[in-house]
This record gives C-alpha cells, sequence and structure tokens, in this order.
C-alpha cells in the first residue's frame, strides 16, 4: 500500500493472479485484525525511547459503500444513516520537532447495530468510549524507554474515568474539555474560566478547516488556572471523588465577521508554572493536527480506503487495520522530506528496499549542488530524495507534497522490481 498508494485490491496486487492473492490472504482466519494491529507498534518503542512522547489518539469513521441488498455485514456510523467501519489509532510524536515516530495501537471494528441501553447506563468496559482508556494503557505499554509520555486526544477523550486511572509520575493527560464540569466547592468548569485572569496574546498559523482553503492566522488570549473537578454522579464509586488538573483556555480575540470564535478549553495533568508553560500545552495541542493528517491519507486524500469493494465487513476490517498502517508510513515520509527529524530509512523501507534506493540516487542527481542528494546515507530524508525525484521533483521551487511522493512511489515500486530480478534472475519477486 505505500508504495502503490491505495486500498484498491486491483491495483494493490498488479493482476488476476496477485488479486487472487491478495483476496486470500484477507480471507484468512490465521490472519486477524487483532495481529495486524499488534505489529502497527514493532518498531514505535525503539524509535521514542529517551523522548517526550505526545501520544495522540482519535477515531474515524471509514463509510463503505452499500445498498439494502448488501451490507456486506457492516453496521451503523455517523449517525446511523451510513455504514462501515471505526478506525481508533493512537500515533506517537516527538513533543519538540513534531515528528511522527510510529503508532502506538488503537482498535478497527464495525457495530453489531445499534445498541439499545442507554450510553451512561452501561458498564464502562461495554461503552465505545472504552478504547481511548485501553489505547491510552497499552501505549504505555510500548513506551517504557520514553522520558515522558502526553496522552493526548480531543474532546472525545474528556472521559472522568481517563483522567483517574492514565495518569501517573511519567504519564500525562491533554485534552479538549467538552464537559462542562462541576467544581469542589461549587461552580461550573466553563463559568470559572471566564474569571481566570488574561495572561498573554500570540498569533498562531493554524491549518485550513477544510481542503484547498488557506491556513488561517488567528490571535488568541490566554488563560490559565489550577480546577478541581467532582466525580459525575454516573461514574463508578471506586474512582475518586474528585481530580486536580489544569485549565488552559485560548480565545480567539479577533473573528471575522459571522465567524465564530476559535476557543480552545485545555485541561491536562501537566503543572503549569507560568504563562511559557501554558503556551507550551497549547504548542502541544496545535500538533494533534498530525492524526487528522493520519485518517485524511488514509481515506478520499490518499489511499482510498473507502472504495474497497471487499465483500465482508470481517475483510473490511482487516483492510483498515493495514491501510492505517501504510498511512502512518506516508505521513512519515513527507514528513521527513527536509531531513528535519533525522529519522532512519529502515523506519520505512525494508533492506533490499534501501539497497535499490542506494544505487538508484546517484543516477537522479544533476550538475548543480541543488540537483544532488544533500542527505546522510541511509536516513529517511535521504530515501525520501530519490522518490521525490521521481515523481517529478525538479529540485527547486516548493518542497514535494503527497502528490509527488504518491508518483514517485510509483515509479520506485517497477523500479525496484526490475533491480531485484536483475540481482537475483532464478528468483520470483513478490513485492509486499
Amino acid at each position: 500500500m505505500v508504495l502503490r498508494k491505495t486500498a484498491c485490491l486491483r491495483r494493490l496486487s498488479g493482476d488476476r493472479k496477485g488479486e487472487l492473492r491478495v483476496g486470500r490472504f484477507f480471507a484468512n482466519a490465521k490472519v486477524t485484525t487483532e495481529k495486524i494491529i499488534a505489529g502497527w507498534s514493532l518498531n514505535t518503542g525503539a524509535a521514542c525511547a529517551g523522548r517526550h512522547i505526545l501520544a495522540i489518539e482519535d477515531r474515524s469513521e471509514v463509510k463503505f459503500p452499500t445498498t439494502a441488498q448488501r451490507r456486506r455485514g457492516l453496521g451503523p456510523i455517523k449517525k446511523g444513516n451510513a455504514y462501515g467501519v471505526l478506525v481508533h489509532a493512537m500515533i506517537a510524536v516527538d513533543a519538540s520537532s513534531g515528528a511522527c515516530l510510529g503508532l502506538l495501537g488503537g482498535d478497527v471494528w464495525t457495530r453489531a447495530g445499534v445498541n439499545p441501553i442507554p450510553h451512561r447506563e452501561r458498564p464502562l468496559a461495554e461503552r465505545e468510549s472504552a478504547h481511548w482508556i485501553e489505547t491510552a494503557q497499552r501505549a504505555k505499554q510500548v513506551l517504557p524507554s520514553a522520558a515522558m509520555v502526553t496522552v493526548m486526544a480531543d474532546r472525545e477523550a474528556d472521559i472522568y474515568a481517563l483522567w483517574a486511572t492514565v495518569p501517573e509520575q511519567h504519564c500525562h493527560v491533554l485534552t479538549r474539555a467538552r464537559k462542562d464540569r462541576l467544581l469542589v466547592g461549587g461552580g461550573t468548569l466553563f463559568a470559572a474560566v471566564r474569571q481566570f485572569r488574561p495572561v498573554g496574546r500570540r498569533t498562531l498559523e493554524l491549518p485550513a478547516r477544510d481542503p484547498g482553503q488557506r491556513k488561517r492566522r488567528v490571535t488568541l488570549e490566554l488563560r490559565y488556572a489550577a480546577v478541581e473537578i467532582c466525580r459525575p454522579s454516573h461514574e463508578p464509586r471506586s474512582l475518586p471523588p474528585s481530580l486536580t488538573l489544569r485549565m488552559v483556555e485560548v480565545l480567539q480575540i479577533d473573528p471575522a465577521e459571522g465567524e465564530e470564535p476559535l476557543c480552545w478549553r485545555l485541561l491536562t495533568t501537566h503543572k503549569i508554572a507560568d504563562a511559557p508553560a501554558a503556551w507550551r500545552i497549547v504548542d502541544w495541542y496545535q500538533l494533534r493536527w498530525v492524526i487528522e493528517q493520519l485518517f485524511r491519507v488514509m481515506k478520499s486524500q490518499g489511499l482510498q480506503l473507502e472504495d474497497s469493494q471487499l465483500a465482508s465487513a470481517e475483510r473490511l476490517v482487516k483492510l483498515a487495520a493495514v491501510a492505517t498502517k501504510a498511512a502512518c508510513i506516508d505521513i512519515q515520509l513527507t514528513q521527513e522530506r527536509e531531513g528535519k527529524h533525522q529519522q532512519p530509512a529502515s523506519d520505512v523501507f525494508s533492506e533490499p528496499e534501501i539497497e535499490t534506493l542506494a544505487a538508484l540516487s546517484p543516477t537522479l542527481e544533476g550538475a548543480t549542488e541543488r540537483q544532488r542528494n544533500p542527505h546522510p546515507p541511509r536516513s529517511l530524508a535521504w530515501a525520501a530524495w530519490p522518490i521525490a525525484r521521481l515523481g517529478g521533483w525538479n529540485c527547486y521551487y516548493r518542497p514535494p507534497g503527497p502528490i509527488t511522493f504518491r508518483r514517485g512511489m510509483e515509479q520506485f515500486y517497477a523500479i525496484h522490481r526490475g533491480h531485484q530480478l536483475k540481482m537475483n534472475p532464478q528468483r520470483e519477486v513478490r513485492i509486499p
């Protein structure tokens, strides 16, 4: 998938024989979603050693085309008017550089139907919201060598049980507040935050809300303070009756006419001693955008997972699990095009592919200094350079983007196969 930039089985497999082979792979009972997801994090832990890691989790709904006669075993998503699978993923991002270091874990599933029992009346283990907690707990097992871990998510992860169970000495939590919680001593969270004293302003450049739009520049006003939230009445009594957290609010002060002002209310277990520490929390939260890019690459703007025609929900769930890993690798390749994160090529490419890149790179260099690969051999940036050249980048103008890398990887796939056939003429070459 990484090489061919698609989740379509026909394009992925190359010919009819290959299509049947890939189909049998996903139909095999020994190939389980759990095993595929277990492989997500195989190389991530080592890459995170000694770093402060933002363990960013999010959920995406993948809609597949169905009819009343052909649901393919898929359950309802969105507001119940579509059918598909849910992908819950967590990625590791370096808090200092913003580099995506790989996947940490998650889950992929399809619903059996609509649960008639109201959400709050179910035990925590039977709620879909338990995925936020379970994924965070499993991530800590992948990151024992990280210097610090900050579990981060958007408003869906504002769950009291997560605040009460996930934090440890070197593991913190940072989410955007969704619920206007009761505070110890009276009052509510959102009312209290308006009483905080403003401590500074900053202009930030944020990603566009929709594809094709320009980035946004907004001026934000900062407030922060400690708060003590009460345990909700529906939560188990085994959880502590209250928790002390820190609230950081940034509010847009110059919205355009008719535009709703941006407002982030961020809750965290990190201690905040001053305004620079509070702005650091905002900076970390901005990096949550990386996981949004992951889902975009996985779906319509990249691998086009939702176009798959696999005939059963079981196979589609497996396919989505593989596509999540492929999308993460694609993000890493695009991020590292300039070499600022100093990742090794082995994070993305196999050893035979690295050998092909070593033979290929000199043939793509030109006469000028700017037309030569400037990156250290066997680094990910060194590997990305010939891929970009194959995709049509001329080493001038703007850096190569995802479309250029997509074209380049398609070219590299054919070249690598030919190179392997030359090196091993008696052996059939199969590209995974």
